[in-house]
């Protein structure tokens, strides 16, 4: 029978997952400030289908929109209406629906997209304006005043349309911070800001820079703030996760971490990271991870790494000897000891033992158990000798007929 420890007690290891109780001593959390609430903004029908090559079809997102309703998440940000008068469509049949969560549009700094986005029955906009010198300059081409003056009007008008109105600076990561702030000070002076959010566009930061950031922006922004990071250099959970410790309250992220160029901040792995790791709950249906995911990805046409977070197909599968001993002695009663966290909490299949080239005994027990075999004790080495030697040749591991036949010829002796 396992443990039946409460969170409260001891919230690094409860019967759905077990972490390093060193998350949560003093030293290391006294100098974090998260806010009371954190709540999930999902991108993956903007952004996510940013990544190259990904097309969401109306019924698509459709799907991926109520999935993501049954899994708790607080706000779908589902389009931008400009794109295409499909993408306008399905976003006001995901309004239509109203599946629970807040529904949000993308929109460049342009008025007409703000009422566009007005129209779809959204309650809520983001404005993207591009927040540093060079960006303004080299890629759009133009004077910096334009792109201040652009983002004042749309903002306003999001206002006049009863939008809450999240700002969103492109490149914010890569310019000075003076001059951002100085930026968004004006346009919530002069247009109408009710959030805004710490964007790094590129993923160019550190997890210590993203804590500085959000820091800063709270120092001189009385607004609430949200975090929207990609991954370039593999640290967008990371660094979100920091932003929360700082103070930020919302969280953009994607299904998978899907996104333009390497991605963005995967959803999956932030809000278990945050729940087991440091005791802050988004409030989600963690048990439709799984689900989610795989709809997300069958409808992008990609495949998610075996290996990856709590959602791969491999993510609990098993074919070392010494791991499936733990596995035959813990699992049933202490499955935590063996994974970190129990598979049925995020909604995963039940572990998997294969048989392979660094399999051992116990593997063969395994198996022998399941098919229904019998395997002399004298036989079991000369069984799993040939069985590593077999996996070698092939380069990978073996079915259960390959097993069998192995079985077969050490008993007959061939």
């Amino acid at each position: 029978m396992r443990d039946n420890f409460s969170p409260k007690d001891t919230p690094w290891r409860t019967d759905n997952w077990f972490v390093s109780p060193w998350n949560y001593v003093e030293e290391v959390t006294k100098n974090f400030d998260p806010p009371k609430k954190v709540k999930i903004h999902d991108v993956t029908l903007r952004d996510g289908e940013q990544q190259a090559g990904i097309v969401f079809t109306w019924d698509d997102k459709v799907r991926i929109a109520e999935k993501l309703a049954e899994a708790g998440v607080h706000r779908i940000e589902a389009g931008l209406p400009a794109v295409s008068p499909m993408d306008e469509a399905a976003i006001k049949e995901i309004v239509k629906r109203n599946l629970g969560p807040e529904i949000f549009c993308f929109s460049r700094c342009i008025v007409d997209d703000v009422k566009r986005a007005a129209d779809c029955g959204v309650s809520g906009i983001v404005i993207e304006i591009p927040a540093s010198a060079h960006m303004v300059e080299q890629a759009y081409r133009w004077p910096l005043e334009k792109a201040i003056d652009l983002s004042i009007k749309a903002t306003a008008c999001a206002k006049q349309q009863g939008l809450y109105t999240v700002f969103f600076t492109i490149d914010g990561t890569r310019t000075e911070m003076d001059f951002l702030l100085n930026l968004v000070e004006r346009v919530a002076t002069e247009g109408h800001m009710d959030a805004f959010t710490l964007v790094d566009t590129f993923g160019v930061l550190s997890p210590q820079a993203a804590s500085y950031f959000t820091r800063k922006v709270k120092e001189r922004v009385a607004k609430p703030l949200e975090i929207h990071f990609h991954s370039d250099f593999g640290l967008g959970v990371a660094n979100t996760i920091m932003a929360v410790l700082s103070g930020a309250e919302v969280i953009h992220s994607t299904v998978g971490g899907i996104g333009e160029r390497c991605g963005n901040t995967a959803m999956e792995e932030t809000v278990l990271a945050l729940l087991m790791m440091y005791g802050i709950d988004v409030g989600i249906n963690y048990s439709k991870l799984n689900e989610l995911s795989k709809l997300v990805m069958d409808l992008s046409g990609l495949e998610v790494p075996p290996q990856r977070p709590f959602v791969g197909d491999k993510a609990y599968t098993i074919e070392s000897g010494i791991v499936t001993g733990w596995y035959r002695n813990a699992f049933e009663e202490n499955p935590t000891t063996v994974f970190p966290v129990r598979p049925e909490f995020v909604g995963h299949a039940m572990p998997e033992i294969i048989m392979g080239k660094k399999s051992g005994v116990d593997n063969i027990m395994v198996w022998a158990e399941k098919l229904g075999l019998e395997i002399a004790e004298d036989k079991k080495m000369e069984v799993l000798n040939r069985m590593k030697r077999r996996s070698h040749d092939l380069k990978r591991v073996l079915t259960e007929q390959e097993f069998k036949e192995i079985v077969e010829q050490v008993k007959t002796g061939k």
